[in-house]
């Protein structure tokens, strides 16, 4: 779920739209407790920064946004914390570059953490790193008419829409301030219409979008553009008002929002490791180690493997095998062919003396492994 500026402040007021946040808090600590599990993206952090330092308007400096973002990000986590604290519900905090989403390696390690997280009934709220990365600045800045700049996902729509697929959600949620998508800005057409259903975003879906939000980076056209994105990998969009009552709604199967893609068969994070291309290399591991990923759902340690075959880096696509050279199953491996062959045999503990540093306790988690029917 995505939450934009909009949803999380309140211009008129000119601070954090409190009671509009904790319904939304409130509702998804209420999925989590029926046994969904939640990741937020959320934007707010230049708003509050801006906010904290006393600033009149929003600042037009880059740098001066960065710090902004600085400031904020720490009251943004903190306001998150008490709000899910208060509803039994711990968080995480994870900011991310476009570099982060970008490079194999480093989505793999992204993919681990949420999965780990979430398996430990904590609340992953994410953002991009605006102090750093500042693509997302400069995209407004273009936006505003300052400056020209190439469209890019600098934007928390198009990070969300990114993530969403990288741990093959089975629905992206991005929260605006209006009911949906409309056949024309409603703001300006008091006759425009809100389109329930898109089958698929394309140029004129896009064209029905106007211009960006007052107070953050995005804005609908944004958000069809995540939403094609999130489609293309498979995972449904809900476009609807920010508020915890319309979320609710909207997943009780009742009329709320607009549904892109629904119908797409959801992709699956293994099925396209099994499917995907050529492995690299492959793991041949011991009649134990068989037994526990096939019998008890187990990641492959270092101890259970035997042999290594081929070159292949860290994230890379590999079989494992028994002694025979019979396949089951395929994976993505956390440490290089060379550091495979240094861990073959030894146990978990003994990883970081032997390479010199430690990433994770297996060579392949669980969750980024394909088993073969057998």
């Amino acid at each position: 779920m995505k939450l934009g500026t909009h949803v999380v402040t309140d211009p008129r007021a000119g601070g954090i739209a409190l009671g509009r946040l904790h319904g939304i808090v409130e509702a998804l600590a209420g999925l989590q407790r029926a046994g969904r599990q939640v990741v937020l993206v959320s934007s707010g952090a230049v708003a509050m920064g801006k906010v904290a330092l006393g600033l009149p308007q929003r600042p037009i400096s880059l740098g001066l946004r960065q710090a902004c973002a600085a400031v904020g990000q720490g009251q943004l986590i903190a306001l998150y914390a008490q709000a899910f604290g208060l509803m039994g519900v711990k968080v995480a905090q994870v900011l991310l570059t476009q570099e982060d989403l970008g490079d194999r390696d480093r989505l793999l390690c992204l993919r681990t953490t949420l999965m780990r997280l979430l398996e430990l009934r904590v609340a992953p709220i994410l953002n991009e790193n605006d102090s750093v990365s500042v693509r997302e600045l400069i995209e407004h800045r273009a936006a505003s008419g300052e400056a020209a700049a190439p469209r890019v996902f600098g934007d928390n729509d198009g990070l969300s829409a990114r993530v969403a697929v990288a741990v093959d959600a089975d629905l992206l949620v991005l929260l605006t301030d209006v009911d949906g998508v409309f056949s024309a800005n409603p703001r300006v057409d008091p006759t425009a219409l809100r389109i329930k259903e898109i089958a698929a975003v394309d140029e004129a879906v896009i064209g029905l979008a106007e211009g960006t939000s007052t107070g953050g980076t995005g804005g609908m056209a944004s958000k069809l553009a995540a939403a094609g994105l999130a489609a293309r990998g498979g995972v449904p969009t809900l476009i609807a008002r920010g508020d915890g009552e319309a979320l609710t709604r909207a997943l009780a199967g009742e009329d709320v929002g607009t549904w892109i893609g629904g119908e797409l068969r959801r992709s699956s994070h293994r099925r396209q490791i099994a499917v995907g291309g050529a492995a690299a290399g492959a793991l041949v591991a011991n009649d134990g180690a068989i037994a526990a990923l096939t019998q008890r759902k187990a990641s492959l340690l270092p101890i259970g493997v035997v042999a290594v075959e081929g070159a292949f880096g860290r994230g890379e696509l590999v079989e494992v095998r028994d002694a025979s050279g019979r396949v089951y199953g395929r994976g993505l491996v956390n440490y290089g062919a060379a550091e495979c062959r240094t861990l073959c045999g030894r146990h978990s503990s003994e990883i970081a003396g032997l390479l010199g540093w430690q990433g994770y306790e297996e060579l392949i988690t669980r969750d980024n492994l394909a088993l073969t029917e057998v």
